[in-house]
């Protein structure tokens, strides 16, 4: 069957995704799903839950609310919870339960503003995508709610997309800021590790936007559309990265949108070396590789919602049926350990750990993207 998976684990769900983007902005986040799951979406992947709170609850869904549609229940739920902590935001996310029955969360939302006078919006999830839809999706709202018309302070940027489950360890976001320093701008907001949501709410004051994942597309778009702000994709890995900053510059002074990390490198179909994984770090890291090393590759995204982040001989693969199959021929696969039951026989595997992929298997192993050795991958 294809679009299954009997061997590598799947990636990290949107319900996930949603927590994971929303995790440090002062916000509740209320997960419309059985009691008990809530380790399921948030502590499996998600590694600031060990050392710092956030304010994420699971509504108790019981069958009988499930069937019989109890939304008093949980619009009285969420107000009594709001009205004790005092959250910046109240975010609703459903899982695939309250998505089959067809809950409204959009007339759930009105009523529990109504009754607390907090912000309250819906991410649309149903525990059926990856994390860079639920993420992505995060992100947009974040930014349809939040984010207002300011004038535009020369020589600043935010930074979209940071979350864990693609930048893998602690101070990532530390050495993304550095380099926006290095590179000539100041970080208004960094989208969302290391920053608050009032720093978020003045996005539109940047002169820039630098998307460091393929979750934080959506609100890119968004913010150029509403805006027009400009945005540049990819990650400050390697030779790559002085690229990268030149990019950026030339796109705060004409306004123009680019994509370097995608158009960056040659493309070939049958490349020797294959990158599997999220798009904008392994098209970065693609990059480095093809300047630092001489080699072709191709980049495999088994994730959703990338399509303009790939390049045209680079690949959209579902499932691990799919991504086995275009690694036929590969001779090296940079991808994550999990993936080595696929890879073929005498094809030699870079283990890089995707946080959203091997979750806590990785975590020993885990590196800043951004601080990869790109030669001793040779």
């Amino acid at each position: 069957m294809r679009r299954t998976n009997r061997i590598v684990p799947t990636y990290t769900g949107d319900v996930s995704g949603a927590c994971s983007a929303l995790f440090e902005l002062g916000g509740m986040v209320v997960i419309h799903d059985p009691s008990g799951c809530n380790s399921t979406y948030n502590t499996h992947d998600e590694t600031r839950w060990y050392d710092q709170d956030s304010l994420i609850f699971i509504t108790g869904l019981v069958e009988r609310d499930a069937i019989l549609g109890n939304d008093e229940k949980l619009v009285a739920d969420v107000v009594d919870a709001a009205r004790e902590l005092s959250p910046r935001f109240i975010a609703l996310c459903n899982s695939p339960i309250p998505f089959i029955s067809g809950t409204d969360f959009a007339a759930i939302c009105r009523l529990v503003e109504r009754a607390c006078h907090i912000p309250c919006f819906y991410v649309r999830t149903n525990g059926m995508h990856d994390y860079v839809v639920g993420a992505g999706n995060a992100f947009e709202q974040v930014a349809r709610h939040f984010v207002d018309e300011a004038p535009v302070r020369r020589a600043t940027l935010n930074i979209l997309g940071a979350t864990p489950l693609d930048l893998g360890v602690a101070g990532s976001d530390a050495t993304l800021r550095a380099f926006a320093e290095d590179a000539g701008f100041e970080v208004t907001s960094c989208w969302a590790m290391g920053s608050t949501l009032d720093e978020l709410a003045r996005a539109a004051q940047a002169e820039v936007n630098l998307v460091v994942s393929a979750t934080g597309l959506k609100a890119a778009q968004l913010l150029r559309e509403r805006f027009g702000t400009p945005y540049v994709t990819g990650l400050p890995v390697g030779a790559f990265a002085g690229t990268l900053a030149d990019t950026l510059r030339r796109a705060a002074r004409d306004g123009q949108c680019a994509w370097p990390h995608r158009d960056g490198r040659v493309q070939q179909d049958l490349a020797p070396w294959a990158l599997v994984g999220e798009p904008v770090m392994t098209g970065s890291l693609a990059c480095a590789l093809e300047w630092e090393l001489g080699v072709s590759t191709r980049v495999l995204c088994p994730l959703e919602a990338a399509g303009e982040l790939i390049g045209g001989a680079d690949a959209l693969v579902e499932g691990e049926e799919g991504v086995a199959e275009a690694l036929i021929g590969a001779e090296v696969v940079v991808a994550d350990e999990l993936y080595r039951p696929i890879v073929g026989e005498g094809t030699r595997l870079v283990a890089l750990p995707h946080q959203a992929l091997s979750g806590r298997n990785g975590w020993k192993s885990a590196q800043d993207p951004t601080q990869i050795d790109v030669r001793a991958l040779a």
